[in-house]
């Protein structure tokens, strides 16, 4: 199924990607050279939509005929964005922090269309909850090599289904890409997965 024009995903992440052919859609990877800086003092919903923008401009600017999408994950502690851990001793302490507690995640994308002349941004948030975690569960997780790449140090699919002890709102957000909001945002533009063309939300 196509959309009738190419997508170009701004980002190296396998789960996007999947998650977006999962549905049907032909897409071309394109990642991002922005290189996410830290922005203290703005809230974690922000960062997300920030960085999900300036993704999507970065490469928007070097394809100006192309239909760019980015997105940007951020888990929210209490008003604290929890990114990708730098290392394993990050990613234990993301994960005792998050242990027994919930937490929001955030994440936000940007749809760039330069035909219709338009720029989508828009952010889906998740409320998730974790199981009491003891030092040995999370050292076993980050021995997986699963944290590593995931804001909050952990993904709500594969082995890190076993932390989480319930979800409120978008699964599909948790895992990085709200495929539901998304596909809402395309049918504005006229466009659907299945190719077929649309003229309402």
């Amino acid at each position: 199924m196509k959309l009738g024009r190419e997508l170009v995903l701004a980002s190296a992440s396998p789960r996007r990607l999947e998650l977006l052919r999962s549905i049907g859609i032909d897409v071309r990877v394109v990642p991002s050279r922005y290189d996410e800086p830290q922005r203290e003092g703005l809230p974690p919903r922000e960062v997300a939509i920030l960085h999900a923008r300036e993704k999507a401009n970065e490469v928007a600017a070097r394809l100006p005929d192309a239909l760019v999408v980015a997105a940007d994950t951020v888990v929210d502690l209490d008003g604290l964005a929890l990114g990708k851990p730098v290392d394993d001793a990050d990613a234990c302490r993301m994960l005792h922090a998050l242990s027994g507690r919930a937490h929001d995640v955030h994440t936000a994308f940007t749809l760039v269309d330069p035909v219709a002349r338009t720029v989508c941004n828009e952010v889906e948030t998740t409320r998730v909850w974790f199981y009491d975690l003891d030092a040995e569960q999370i050292a076993a997780y980050v021995a997986s090599g699963d944290p590593a790449d995931k804001a909050g140090a952990y993904g709500i699919q594969g082995f890190g289904a076993t932390l989480v002890r319930r979800v409120e709102g978008d699964f599909y957000t948790v895992m990085g890409f709200p495929l539901g909001r998304f596909a809402r945002a395309l049918a504005r533009l006229g466009l659907s997965p299945n190719g077929a063309k649309q003229t309402s939300p």
